[in-house]
């Protein structure tokens, strides 16, 4: 049974890495129970593993006395010194063996029973030390199990979770699947410190472009904003104080190799790379990218910036399900309400002009000069040739058309009067 036992502290030593002594130490416990149950309530009884033979041995303090009271706590001289203490005497503290028969298998059994649990504390407290210090590392895991929506991955000698909350939307993972994940967290819980992991975090692809892009790491590129839709787009904002040195360019990388690398791991999720600009109306419409804006309005004491563009490129502004606008907003940290102006070359704009205009002469109506327009009389001066038979016959219109030529008439020698 010793044999056993020292081979089930090689596996775990080898499997898990944690050392002999620690392995020995751990069962310590469960094998002092069981000594007290075989050896009974002997005076500070301790128990003893040969590391190289597994040999279980009990240990008592035994003090000498000439006559025995207590056998768990006294000692008989002839027995003391029969023990190995030739000199031992009255009154004398001596420890001596107190292994019972058998002991070996029972304490074997003992310690299997126990070791798990010991183990495992002994594998949490090494969880946290190794673990503690690598928050913001990237680590590499296999799919090891689901549990519910959260993914279950093995580092080797540990797990560590990656919740449903940190997993990108658009991803599915295999059992044996191996992925990259983030180190978000090492918690302590009533369980033992826990190792969560995240793939959804904006810090995942910071920590990406720092591993891809050297010139972040020795400060000459600074990442000044970061906003993410996990799985669909992540936008950057970039600053180099080097007027030299082009930092969407030293991200982006020969080719676009370097920020080909980012999205092929991040399964094709797109990246905008942006200068950052402190000037925030520069700053907006580069984040506001590839749309083009009109105009940019900023209220300061909101913190609300006004954009206008052109209706075609509204679509383009606000992005996909808003995605563009809220992802820019987010960026920039100011709030950004997109409109599209009114295109005067549209032909809803010319109609509404027209209209306009005919309802600047007195006595016509706007659903008396939409029919007008409709008719194809589109300004003021195209009246002064109209015929009072023509435009009479919309219902509309009728008896009041003469009238209506007469006011239009007077309202052209108006306006002619008002321009020379």
């Amino acid at each position: 049974m010793n044999a056993e036992l020292l081979a089930i502290l090689e596996f775990f030593e080898k499997e898990k890495g944690i050392s002999r002594q620690t392995l020995l130490s751990a069962v310590q416990e469960s094998l002092l129970a069981a000594a007290k149950k075989a050896v009974g309530p002997a005076r500070e009884l301790r128990v003893a593993i040969d590391g190289k033979s597994g040999d279980i041995q009990a240990w008592a303090k035994l003090i000498v006395a000439e006559r025995i009271i207590s056998k768990h706590d006294q000692i008989t001289i002839f027995d003391a010194r029969r023990a190995g203490f030739p000199e031992a005497k009255v009154g004398d503290e001596v420890e001596v063996e107190v292994t019972p028969a058998g002991f070996g298998r029972i304490a074997t059994q003992a310690a299997k029973q126990a070791l798990g649990v010991q183990l495992r504390k002994a594998e949490k407290a090494m969880i946290y030390e190794e673990f503690k210090d690598r928050v913001g590392d990237i680590v590499s895991g296999t799919v090891r199990r689901f549990e519910k929506s959260d993914v279950v991955l093995d580092l080797g000698k540990f797990e560590a979770l990656l919740p449903n909350r940190e997993r990108v939307p658009t991803e599915e993972y295999q059992i044996g699947e191996r992925i990259r994940c983030f180190v978000k967290a090492v918690d302590q819980t009533i369980h033992g410190p826990e190792i969560i992991l995240t793939r959804a975090d904006p810090a995942f692809v910071l920590k990406l472009f720092k591993l891809e892009v050297a010139e972040l790491n020795d400060g000459t590129i600074e990442v000044r904003a970061i906003a993410r839709e996990p799985g669909f787009r992540t936008k950057l904002a970039v600053y180099s104080r080097d007027s030299k040195v082009d930092p969407v360019g030293a991200c982006v990388g020969l080719r676009g190799q370097r920020v080909k690398n980012i999205v092929r791991e991040l399964n094709n999720e797109k990246v905008d790379i942006i200068p950052w600009s402190a000037d925030i109306k520069t700053f907006v419409a580069k984040a506001l990218d590839p749309a083009q804006l009109r105009s940019i309005t900023v209220d300061e004491e909101r913190k609300r910036i006004q954009v206008k563009t052109t209706q075609d490129q509204l679509p383009l502004a606000v992005g996909r399900r808003g995605q563009n606008a809220r992802l820019a907003s987010r960026l920039t940290g100011w709030q950004i309400d997109i409109e599209a102006e009114a295109d005067v070359n549209s032909f809803e704009a010319r109609v509404d002009h027209a209209v306009h205009d005919l309802m600047g002469v007195p006595g016509i109506s706007e659903t008396q000069a939409r029919v007008l327009v409709n008719m194809g009389f589109h300004a003021v001066e195209d009246l002064l040739e109209a015929d009072v038979d023509h435009i009479s016959v919309a219902p509309e219109i009728g008896d009041t058309a003469a009238a209506i030529l007469e006011s239009a008439r007077l309202e052209m020698e108006r306006r002619q009067r008002g321009t020379s």
